[in-house]
C-alpha cells in the first residue's frame, strides 16, 4: 500500500495533508484560527448554509476569544476540501428546501407534504419569515429523499390517509415547531462548553416563569439566564419578527414542559456540584467605597489629623433689659404718653 504526502502551503503556516488511500478520513495538522465569516468564504457556502452545518454538525468549531464568539481551526478547512466531492458534496448535505421543492422531491401535493410536516413525520432543520412575518419551515432535502425512499412510507405518499392521521390533522396538532425546538436543542447542547451551559440551553426553551420555578435561588437562577441563547435570526429583539421566534422557540405542549423542567432541574444540580453559581461577596475590599447607610462611625467621621479645628465659640449676646429697670420703664413711659397724645388728636379732629 503506497502512501503520498502531498504539501499545501497557508497564510504563515504550512499544513501536511495524509491520504492513505484506504478512504480513510485525511488528516491535517495545523494550529492557526479563522473567524466563521471566513470560513464560510473559503468553503464556498453562504452563510445560512454555513450556519445550518455548523448546527448539524458538519463543520466543527471552538469557542472564541470572546463570550459567544465561535472560530474554526485551518485543520477544519483542510479537513472539509480534502473530502470528496468538494464542494459540492457539502452543499448537498446542507441544501433546505421549502414546502414546494420538498413537495416535488417526494412527489406529492403541497397540501399532502403540509399534513405529513404537522403529523411530525418530516421534520423541520430551520425556518426563516417572509415579508408576510408567515413562517417559512426548511426541511433538509437528502432527508427527504431518504423519507421517500423508504417502502414503509409508501402509503403515506398515495392514495387515502388513515382514519387516525386524518383524526389528529381535524385536531389541529402541529408538531412542526415542537420538532424544530428538539432539533434546536440538540445542537445547542453540542456547542456548550461546561454544564451551567447546558442548563442555559435548555432553559432557553421554557418561559421564564418555569425557570423561577423551577430554579429558585435568585443567584443560580441569574446564572441560568445569562446562558440562555435568543432564537436563531438576530435583529431587534423587541421586533416583531423576534418575537414571533421567541414564540417559536418557547415550550408549549404540557409533557414537553414537563420534560424541559425535569431536565433543567438535572443539569442545575450537575453544575452545582461541578462549580456553584457565582455569588456577591460577603466583605467588601478596601479601596472600594461604602454605601453611605453601610459605613460605621470611624468611617464618617474623618481621622483626629484631619478635623478642622474650631476657635472659640463666639460670645452670647446680652440679654435685653428688665421691664423693672429704670431705662425700661423711661421707654415705657414715653410709648404711653405718646399713645395719650394720639387718642386725644383724633378726638378733637372728629368734633364739629
Amino acid at each position: 500500500m503506497s502512501r503520498q504526502t502531498t504539501t499545501a502551503t497557508t497564510t504563515q503556516r504550512t499544513v501536511t495533508v495524509f491520504d492513505t488511500g484506504a478512504h480513510r478520513p485525511v488528516v491535517a495538522k495545523d494550529d492557526t484560527w479563522i473567524t466563521t465569516g471566513r470560513a464560510a468564504r473559503e468553503l464556498g457556502l453562504r452563510r445560512t448554509e454555513f450556519d445550518l452545518a455548523v448546527r448539524l454538525g458538519r463543520i466543527r468549531t471552538e469557542p472564541g476569544r470572546t463570550a459567544g464568539e465561535r472560530r474554526i481551526a485551518r485543520a477544519e478547512i483542510e479537513r472539509l476540501r480534502a473530502g470528496p466531492d468538494f464542494p459540492e458534496a457539502l452543499r448537498r448535505s446542507v441544501h433546505a428546501v421549502g414546502t414546494a421543492e420538498g413537495s416535488a422531491l417526494l412527489g406529492v401535493a403541497k397540501t399532502r407534504f403540509t399534513r405529513l410536516a404537522r403529523l411530525g413525520l418530516v421534520v423541520p432543520v430551520a425556518f426563516h419569515l417572509n415579508r408576510y412575518r408567515a413562517v417559512v419551515w426548511l426541511y433538509l432535502a437528502d432527508e427527504l429523499r431518504l423519507f421517500g425512499d423508504d417502502e414503509k412510507n409508501a402509503a403515506l405518499l398515495t392514495g387515502r390517509m388513515s382514519e387516525g392521521l386524518r383524526g389528529l390533522l381535524d385536531s389541529g396538532i402541529d408538531l412542526r415547531p415542537r420538532n424544530w425546538r428538539s432539533r434546536h436543542l440538540g445542537f445547542l447542547l453540542r456547542e456548550a462548553e461546561e454544564p451551567w451551559a447546558r442548563a442555559g440551553a435548555v432553559a432557553s426553551f421554557l418561559d421564564p416563569l418555569h425557570v423561577a420555578q423551577v430554579v429558585r435561588d435568585p443567584y443560580e437562577r441569574s446564572h441560568v439566564n445569562g446562558f440562555r441563547r435568543r432564537p436563531p435570526g438576530g435583529g431587534n429583539p423587541d421586533s416583531p419578527g423576534a418575537q414571533i421566534a421567541a414564540d417559536l422557540m418557547t415550550a408549549r405542549d404540557p409533557d414537553e414542559i414537563a420534560w424541559l423542567r425535569a431536565d433543567l432541574a438535572r443539569l442545575v444540580d450537575e453544575a452545582r456540584g461541578h462549580r456553584p453559581a457565582p455569588r456577591p461577596s460577603s466583605s467588601r475590599p478596601s479601596s472600594s467605597r461604602p454605601f453611605p447607610s453601610h459605613r460605621t462611625a470611624s468611617a464618617v467621621e474623618p481621622p483626629a489629623s484631619r478635623r478642622p479645628v474650631l476657635g472659640a465659640p463666639p460670645a452670647r449676646p446680652a440679654a435685653p433689659a428688665r421691664p423693672d429697670t429704670p431705662a425700661a420703664t423711661d421707654r415705657a413711659g414715653r410709648r404711653g404718653l405718646l399713645a395719650r397724645w394720639r387718642h386725644r388728636t383724633v378726638r378733637s379732629a372728629g368734633r364739629p
